[in-house]
């Protein structure tokens, strides 16, 4: 059975329904190879999930096997000129893979969050970018940062538009989850037609779900 690989998820830290210990589980069970927990964070809140999430793996990692837990943050509705120096923090303090919660088309996002996070050499992806401009697609390119095509209902509905501009700029996308409930979790086959309803062909599709997950971690998560 293929693995699963997501970096972008929630749990009962900020708003997703599970505790870390069930989070796992049940991504255990779905066949994940990683997962990434990333909860809300700003500057309000960073140091407790940062400091929950690290005991919690210091301290029941080894006991999961056979699939990589990587802690994480996802920096959330900040005022976008303090994005860089907030992801910066997060990596100096534990996060191993900072995601900004992009300006997706279903909440308000301030204008100018998807300009910042690609610009910072600290973000490694920036989920549910909306209608992201070329531009920042490009800046993405550049400072090699992965865009999400997200399993998430509304946030979804931007997906094509983002892997449109991906194929013509080269950017990378991935295909997350941002789980918050037990029946959010992706498997692989799920995960394989969120990737090709978004537009891209079937080789693309594999590329993205398969080969550019693998990328992510070569980074050393």
């Amino acid at each position: 059975m293929k693995k699963v690989y997501d970096f972008h998820t929630h749990t009962f830290l900020s708003d997703g329904a599970l505790i870390c210990s069930e989070q796992i589980r049940h991504a255990q069970i779905n066949n994940y190879g990683a997962i990434a927990i990333t909860d809300h964070v700003d500057a309000s809140n960073i140091d407790f999930i940062l400091n929950s999430l690290n005991k919690f793996i210091d301290t029941e990692k080894k006991y999961f096997k056979n699939i990589n837990i990587i802690p994480g943050v996802e920096i959330t509705h900040v005022p976008p000129v303090i994005i860089n120096d907030l992801a910066k923090y997060a990596k100096e303090n534990g996060a191993q893979i900072v995601v900004i919660h992009g300006e997706t088309i279903v909440e308000p996002v301030f204008e100018g969050t998807n300009h910042y996070a690609v610009r910072s050499k600290y973000v490694d992806i920036l989920a549910h970018p909306g209608i992201i401009s070329a531009e920042d697609v490009e800046e993405a390119v550049n400072n090699d940062i992965f865009l999400e095509l997200s399993a998430r209902r509304g946030h979804s509905l931007s997906n094509g538009h983002v892997s449109k501009l991906a194929k013509q700029f080269g950017a990378k996308l991935l295909v997350n989850s941002d789980a918050h409930e037990p029946d959010d979790f992706l498997n692989y086959e799920f995960a394989l037609k969120v990737a090709l309803s978004s537009g891209l062909e079937y080789e693309e599709a594999i590329e993205v779900i398969e080969n550019n997950p693998l990328l992510l971690l070569k980074r050393g998560y």
